[in-house]
């Protein structure tokens, strides 16, 4: 199977848009209206900044993409954009399912 051009590229915008239709249509859990949720994704930026750079860095890279499946946008420090939007879905998602369990449960204890 060959995904160039959109190997990795097109799952990653997939997942942004996935986890946002998810909160939008299914869970309405009402997270990204709140304060605390960008703060989050703030700290966990900065610190997926840091490890992803360490790892992606061009002149010594543990991690390889292949150039082919990627837009080759990379900012800061070598870090392909594609990354950010996988970070984003992840972190997204958990803490979606998160708050809606901790919804449900409050729901239980009325």
């Amino acid at each position: 199977m060959n995904f160039t051009g959109v190997g990795y590229t097109l799952p990653a915008v997939a997942a942004v848009i996935i986890v946002c239709l998810v909160e939008r249509m299914v869970l309405h859990t009402g997270l990204f209206r709140r304060p605390a949720y960008w703060l989050t994704m703030l700290i966990v930026l900065g610190f997926q900044i840091l490890v992803d750079g360490f790892l992606t860095k061009l002149d010594a890279p543990i991690v390889l993409y292949n150039p082919d499946h990627i837009l080759g946008l990379r900012f800061p420090w070598d870090i392909p954009v594609e990354d950010f939007l996988f970070g984003f879905a992840l972190v997204t998602a958990v803490l979606l399912g998160w708050e809606r369990t901790l919804q449900r449960q409050a729901k239980v204890r009325q």
